[in-house]
């Protein structure tokens, strides 16, 4: 994978935490099980990003190390069933832990190294 292609890949996780913390501001536990749409729509949202964060090149997580990668690796397996108590608590993980960890770190690193983050081939 290109530097260009990495750098939409990091975008593409970044927007998308971002929707996922969107949809997510001021849902309890129970209004996220009673919701079939925002929970469906998380859900959407959470497998996006897990792809995402999943196809990231082992170059660019060594620049990022304190991402948890394989944490979305083992989120991205949870997150294939379809219904049940494991799903609905590794969506409630991931909006409440993983998510607001991987865009403070996200924004820790545009910082740092926005070289990461460019559209620009040079």
């Amino acid at each position: 994978m290109n530097r260009i292609a990495s750098s939409a890949l990091l975008n593409l996780i970044e927007q998308t935490g971002l929707d996922v913390a969107t949809l997510a501001e001021g849902l309890d536990e129970a209004d996220l099980r009673r919701s079939r749409l925002t929970r469906a729509e998380l859900l959407r949202h959470l497998r996006v990003l897990a792809r995402g964060a999943i196809g990231v090149p082992p170059s660019v997580r060594e620049d990022m190390p304190e991402l948890y990668w394989e944490g979305w690796r083992l989120l991205a397996l949870r997150l294939q069933a379809e219904t049940g108590e494991d799903l609905d608590e590794a969506i409630w993980f991931a909006i409440h832990s993983v998510v607001p960890a991987t865009l403070l770190w996200l924004r820790v690193y545009r910082q740092s190294q926005p070289q990461l983050f460019s559209m620009t081939s040079v």
